[in-house]
């Protein structure tokens, strides 16, 4: 049956694939052909998302490894096989009124948010880990892109920097065919958002400002980042794609 967003036969290297939005992608992923590589650095959680890829017997790995050290990056790239697909989902959430802020805030969220992503690309393509015509989706945030809170400016200019280092990878890449792009999800229902500084009153008056009346899925997210893996998007690059459920139309 003829399938625009197939992944048959693609290999996909998923960050931080133990939890969320990662997860899902992995999952559904699986169920539309792919082979996936899990990294994270719980390797029970990992086993976790593995167990629930569909046909298991499709060669599905996991290799646990910590982004923020560089030789960790190394490593993990040394053990890749050929990848057609990288989905750098790995992140951080913290809130932080400005007059709080500390550097070492700053160097945790962007060093998982921003400088591991940078780098582990950077490792990719100098090892010729991504085939010609491979697909990079960064998981970005509307928080990086239009949608400012109070004490969550460390984790927004992170995924902010993240989304502007997008465009510059795409249009160096290019040459080689290997599409870069983002999604910047609004307020998803992940562990991501369960810890932070807010009340049940908070979240619904938050809810309310989403014109679908809701916060989104992982696997909404997922499908978004399966469009810009597949074949459907060969003509799409540099892109920031946002998925927000209509929040930043207020």
């Amino acid at each position: 049956m003829y399938n625009p967003f197939s992944l048959r036969s693609k290999t996909i290297l998923v960050t931080g694939a133990s939890s969320g939005i990662g997860r899902a992608t992995a999952i559904e992923c699986s169920r539309l052909g792919a082979t996936l590589v899990l990294t994270g650095r719980n390797e029970e959680a990992l086993q976790e998302t593995k167990e629930q890829l569909a046909d298991l017997g499709n060669g599905h790995s996991i290799l646990v490894a910590d982004l923020t050290n560089e030789e960790a990056c190394e490593d993990l790239v040394s053990r890749l096989p050929l990848l057609d697909g990288f989905v750098s989902n790995a992140g951080i959430g913290k809130m932080l009124p400005l007059q709080f802020y500390s550097l070492e805030a700053l160097d945790e969220v962007f060093r998982i948010n921003c400088f591991s992503p940078m780098l582990l690309l950077k490792l990719l393509v100098k090892r010729k880990r991504l085939e010609n015509h491979s697909s990079v989706v960064f998981t970005a945030s509307i928080s990086g892109y239009n949608n400012v809170a109070p004490a969550n400016g460390i984790y927004g200019a992170s995924k902010s920097a993240l989304s502007a280092y997008m465009k510059y990878a795409a249009l160096e890449l290019a040459g080689k065919g290997i599409r870069c792009n983002a999604v910047h999800p609004g307020r998803i229902n992940t562990p991501l958002i369960s810890n932070r500084m807010l009340t049940e009153e908070d979240v619904s008056k938050d809810v309310e400002q989403y014109p679908l009346k809701r916060y989104g899925e992982p696997s909404e997210v997922a499908h978004a980042i399966i469009y810009l893996l597949s074949d459907a998007a060969s003509w799409v690059t540099g892109t920031n794609l946002v998925i927000d459920g209509g929040r930043s139309l207020k």
